[in-house]
């Protein structure tokens, strides 16, 4: 039987699909990881093993084959680990394998089955949401996938848990987005005496979306207007606030 997991490699601020395929079959026991992986996924057969262990599971004594397809494509990074696992997972029939392929999943496991944080997951969620996906990732990053927008994120402390919610035991309650700091406001126009008409411009180019040009003479206050700006617009999207990171 081969399950499928999907997953992203990250290739700098893009995030690139990826495909675990899992097989177990009949043959000398061996724990393979193809696809061009670094060091850091290949490691992931000890950790996988160790976590599976840590939670009472013990792996076949079969032939076990991971697939990262595309096969050409570098696989970099510690967040393959939890794919591996739910994809040996559904493989083993533990986790129902078509339930799986509605989620992109992502994240590191350490050796007593905990869900570690991994770089990139914002992307892997933008990601999900592009494909009409879900997502795994770890807890303490839910907050953060949250902010990708209207899809399902499963963030997980554990293996444990993630088992718990596929059999409907202890469903995972969805992360609610982080709340970002609030911007530090250096400028506001109550500062500026007079200067009426430029005001009156910046409110005009604030609500409506402008483009705004200055011009004048040093020291007629320009700086001082453009640093008055942002007071006085309005709060960021998340899909805004994510557009301009």
């Amino acid at each position: 039987m081969v399950s499928h997991v999907a997953t992203v490699a990250f290739l700098g601020l893009e995030a690139r699909a990826v495909e675990v395929q899992v097989q177990i079959a009949p043959g000398m026991p061996k724990f393979l990881v193809v696809g061009l992986p670094d060091k850091a996924v290949g490691e992931s057969r000890e950790r996988v093993h160790a976590a599976l262990s840590a939670i009472g599971l013990a792996l076949p004594p079969k032939r076990i084959t991971v697939n990262l397809s595309p096969a050409d494509l570098p696989k970099e990074g510690s967040h393959y680990d939890l794919p591996i696992a739910l994809g040996l997972l559904g493989a083993m029939g533990v986790i129902d394998a078509e339930t799986l392929a509605s989620y992109v999943v992502v994240g590191e496991l350490g050796l007593d089955g905990r869900v570690a944080p991994a770089p990139g997951v914002l992307l892997a969620a933008l990601h999900a949401s592009e494909r009409d996906l879900g997502l795994i990732c770890p807890a303490a990053q839910g907050p953060e996938a949250a902010w990708a927008g209207n899809i399902e994120v499963l963030a997980a402390p554990d293996l444990l848990s993630l088992i718990g919610h596929f059999k409907g035991g202890a469903p995972l309650a969805p992360p609610q987005p982080g709340i970002a700091d609030a911007p530090v406001i250096l400028a506001d126009l109550k500062q500026v005496k007079g200067q009426e008409t430029a005001k009156r411009a910046l409110e005009i180019a604030a609500a409506g979306g402008h483009n705004l040009l200055m011009s004048g003479p040093p020291g007629a206050g320009k700086s001082l207007m453009a640093a008055c700006l942002p007071g006085i617009l309005p709060d960021l999207t998340p899909a805004e606030a994510l557009g301009i990171m």
